[in-house]
């Protein structure tokens, strides 16, 4: 009798199993195809990525890049928005105000910090109320008092209501009386040369540049003196290693590649230099969205191409930005979930935009990718990692598939971590010790094994944060610079 059941159980496995395969061939296509995509769009940026580095001018040491163009370029507004900043304030100002160009003002906008950052920033530079006349060009919240500071000229300190980081940056512009701004993140150090070799596309191209964005480096074990990075080092811990291969990897390799194709469709918050008219003319930055560097030069493509005129968004490897990275899992598990918010949020409302031929190559291309990557890739990515490996062990999945999906997902992944490493060595070489590159390298290998798995399913939890409606930045600790490396305070 109970072997009469189990034939009968085992009968109808096989049948469900026969109905299931049809379903799971399909799943598997569709996750291998969608990762195909997504694997083969990388590569074409690798590819790209070297021949921009190879093809382009050497880069040139800073003083010859002043001696050629101090007396040509356009003053510069540095906007530094800080909310609760008060371990790496100072530190990151000072770092500005030490910057080698020629005509630049830096102007910090307190958003209503609830911790000591203004009574550090009143502290470190012996700020004094002062007045600026300003035109209310876009939309903020009030300025309750303005600080300049009589050692620093060009330094001046809005005190303001919180509004967020966007209202921050509205305040700024309108407070600035230069053609360009340059929108810092108050928790980066700019390399001393920056602000020259980031200018340098709106010198060469002034009628067509709006804005131009620069590199991002992970600072978290290196030296830090005065606020400058006086040695590259590697962060010690696991979470900011694997940070360096993804900065080095979004940055070197795919901005670049995209700007390249004249389809950049973001420049970092960190660091970024935007023509203060064009950002007037469409508006500022846009109130309620964590994605605030995306949504701003979606809409100046938007206004540019619905306007027809000429312009061009750059981005060059050479201007460095330092910041700190989240160490622990949950600062950085938040972290990731509000960019992939802030990337749904503005790809939802520029939706008419997408693969849309009007809007040239950003429509086509850039957000094409977008759409491929942002919106399908997270959830048909957890689909794989759950239901390839499910099918095959019911038997519904061939080990062919398996192994197709195996290879794609790993195989190539580290295939293009190690390319993105290969490049920063053969052009900007950042790294000197063969140490460092070994360990890189292995990093490199080991983050496709978890870390990536990590990344998808906060990127799916963005996901359905912003499906509720979800708002707001959440908590993000910051430990502070100090002169040897970052540490606890």
């Amino acid at each position: 009798m109970t072997g009469e059941i189990l034939d009968l159980v085992y009968a109808d496995v096989l049948d469900i199993l026969s109905l299931l395969q049809p379903v799971a061939v399909v799943t598997a296509w569709l996750v291998i195809c969608q990762g195909l995509a997504q694997s083969l769009i990388y590569l074409a940026q690798l590819v790209l990525a070297y021949r921009a580095l190879r093809h382009g001018p050497p880069p040139r040491a800073g003083r010859a890049l002043w001696w050629d163009y101090s007396d040509v370029v356009m003053p510069i507004a540095l906007l530094v928005p800080a909310y609760n900043e008060e371990a790496t304030i100072s530190e990151s100002i000072r770092s500005m105000l030490s910057l080698e160009y020629p005509d630049f003002e830096v102007i910090v906008i307190n958003d209503g910090s609830k911790d000591g950052t203004m009574d550090a920033l009143i502290a470190a530079f012996d700020l004094t109320p002062m007045v600026r006349p300003y035109d209310e060009a876009v939309e903020h919240r009030p300025i309750q008092s303005m600080y300049g500071s009589p050692r620093h000229g060009n330094l001046l300190v809005i005190d303001k209501e919180n509004g967020g980081k966007s209202d921050a940056l509205n305040a700024g512009i309108n407070v600035s009386r230069a053609p360009l701004f340059c929108a810092v993140d108050a928790d980066s150090l700019l390399e001393p040369d920056s602000l020259l070799r980031a200018v340098q596309p709106f010198i060469d191209d002034p009628y067509r540049v709006v804005a131009v964005g620069g590199t991002i480096r992970v600072a978290n074990g290196c030296e830090v003196r005065n606020g400058r990075v006086v040695r590259t080092g590697l962060p010690r811990r696991i979470l900011p290693l694997f940070q360096t291969i993804e900065y080095l990897r979004a940055f070197l390799m795919a901005r670049l590649a995209w700007s390249e194709l004249d389809a950049l469709t973001i420049i970092s918050g960190a660091f970024g230099i935007f023509r203060r008219s064009v950002a007037v003319e469409v508006g500022g930055y846009t109130h309620g969205t964590v994605g605030e560097d995306l949504e701003i030069i979606i809409k100046i493509h938007r206004w540019m191409h619905e306007h027809g005129q000429h312009y061009r968004i750059r981005f060059i490897p050479e201007p460095v930005c330092w910041t700190e990275a989240p160490e622990s899992l949950r600062v950085l598990a938040r972290q990731r979930m509000r960019w992939q918010r802030g990337a749904l949020e503005t790809l939802y409302r520029h939706r008419d935009m997408i693969l849309n031929r009007r809007y040239g190559r950003v429509g086509m291309l850039g957000l094409g990718n977008a759409l491929l990557t942002d919106v399908l890739g997270p959830p048909c990515e957890m689909l794989g990692y759950l239901l390839v490996p499910l099918f095959w062990a019911t038997g519904a999945l061939s080990f062919e598939f398996l192994a197709a999906y195996l290879a794609l997902t790993f195989v190539f992944g580290i295939c293009i971590s190690v390319g993105s490493l290969m490049l920063e060595e053969l052009e900007l070489r950042r790294f000197p010790r063969a140490r460092d590159l070994f360990v890189l390298t292995l990093a490199a290998i080991l983050e496709n094994f978890g870390y990536r798995q990590l990344n998808n399913i906060w990127r799916v939890g963005g996901f359905i944060q912003w499906l509720r409606g979800a708002k707001g930045w959440g908590k993000m600790t910051r430990r502070g610079f100090t002169k040897t490396e970052l540490r606890e305070t």
